[in-house]
């Protein structure tokens, strides 16, 4: 299924995976699934992501104010997770698009500092070779 996948400190990313093996794997343990929008939607991180000390990712709408740890965004079925659809995926690429910094936690909520993402090696396209034409005369 096609999900997105979003890291702490990168820009949110398409990615395939098929299987809990899987999905375990993206989120780097057990899965929990949060689901803060009305959409047919879910975010899928790691249950343990805060007691295992992993580094703040994102804030999260619906009262669940941030998850941390990877997470991926996918659709629901009627039973399982299912692929986003491209207008999902420009959706929630948009809204996740920011890092954040965890300034500080309190009992009103999080205040986080939204950054530029660092992007990974793979998400960067090839660039064109340059073409150099050859010269007859040498």
């Amino acid at each position: 299924m096609k999900v997105l996948m979003v890291e702490p400190g990168y820009a949110p990313y398409e990615k395939e995976l098929n299987g809990l093996a899987e999905m375990q794997a993206a989120v780097g343990g057990l899965i929990q699934a949060i689901y803060p929008f009305e959409e047919k939607v879910g975010i899928v991180c790691n249950e343990e992501g805060l007691i295992n000390g992993m580094d703040f990712n994102r804030s999260v709408p619906g009262g669940y104010q941030g998850v941390f740890g990877p997470f991926f965004v996918c659709g629901l079925g009627d039973e399982d997770f299912c692929g986003l659809t491209p207008e999902q995926i420009k959706t929630y690429q948009k809204m996740f698009h920011k890092a954040e910094l965890l300034i500080a936690a309190g009992k009103d909520g999080l205040v986080t500092l939204p950054v530029e993402p660092k992007v990974k090696a793979e998400q960067v396209p090839d660039k064109p070779q340059k073409k150099y034409k050859q010269n007859p005369e040498r």
